[in-house]
């Protein structure tokens, strides 16, 4: 009994003494000073990473603004996942852990690991070639066999595709097959606009010249005239006369909508009509009282 008393005791005294408490505040203290370096670190890093492609936007060598997003994202990825890591250690190395004994163990069950997980490494390996092969880069958009929107992130293993509804597709670059970048090449805006019948085709057609020939210096993002091509379909009601115009990348909807609208307003002021559909009502009643008082008369 006087032997589980002195057991019951010491646990006691362990509990209640303060060398215990101390041990437990310097590593909770120790643990909180670590992570907060690493939040200090990588913050300090990616400021540094910005001001090195801010210097590098003024020397010799240039990239473009794609690639450029695309690099310094990457970048500052790699330097959080190796910060997070090294403070992950230095977290087990604090606890009491043997941290060399368990990356070996780490090395040999992830060299188990990535002869099973043949997917995980084709998706690596499709990331490097994307960045590496400029396929599209950040703030691009594409259209992929399985999504469509700006590209938000590219990472070593997933790129992040955010739809103009705001949802955002999470795909592993081993499914990316094949990429439709709209962002490389200036865009064409197109627009159709209908002409009545009984207009003049001529005159409306040296209407929207003229206004066409104003265009670029209303809308900057216009890179040309535009061009009236002519006419392109015979609708049943309507003449369609078709515009096409050159813009910058990722531009030709809001150009469009906007010629649409000075298009509308310009035509309006020559008196040139937009047509409208026209319902002929027939009915057979009236024919048949017409036909029967014509038999009467006769």
């Amino acid at each position: 009994m006087k032997e589980v008393k002195t057991d019951w005791e010491a646990f006691y005294n362990m509990l209640t003494g303060p060398d215990l408490w101390v041990d437990i505040a310097l590593k909770i203290g120790t643990i909180l000073f670590i992570l907060f370096m690493a939040m200090l670190v990588i913050r300090i890093g990616k400021k540094i990473i910005q001001n090195l492609f801010k210097k590098r936007r003024r020397g010799p060598f240039q990239i473009t603004e794609r690639r450029e997003n695309t690099l310094i994202k990457l970048l500052e990825n790699t330097l959080t996942y190796t910060i997070y890591f090294a403070a992950i250690v230095m977290i087990l190395q604090n606890l009491g852990f043997e941290v060399g004994a368990m990356l070996a163990g780490a090395g040999i069950a992830g060299l188990a690991i990535g002869f099973g997980a043949q997917s995980l490494v084709q998706d690596i390996i499709s990331g490097f070639f994307i960045i590496f092969e400029d396929q599209f880069s950040v703030g691009d958009y594409i259209q992929t066999n399985t999504s469509e929107g700006f590209v938000e992130e590219i990472g070593f293993r997933t790129t992040k595709i955010k739809h103009w509804t705001g949802k955002i597709y999470i795909i592993p670059n081993g499914n990316i097959k094949e990429v439709t970048n709209y962002s490389i090449h200036n865009s064409i805006a197109v627009v159709d606009v209908s002409i009545a019948y009984e207009g003049d085709i001529n005159r409306a057609e040296e209407a929207i010249e003229e206004l066409l020939q104003e265009m670029p210096n209303r809308y900057e993002e216009i890179r040309a005239v535009p061009e009236l091509l002519g006419v392109q379909h015979l609708g049943t009601s309507d003449i369609q006369l078709r515009i096409i115009a050159e813009t910058e990348p990722m531009m030709h909807w809001h150009i469009a909508r906007m010629m649409r609208k000075d298009i509308k307003n310009h035509l309006d002021e020559r008196g040139i009509e937009i047509p409208f559909p026209r319902l002929v009502l027939y009915s057979r009643t009236d024919e048949a009282q017409s036909i029967e008082g014509g038999e009467d008369n006769g």
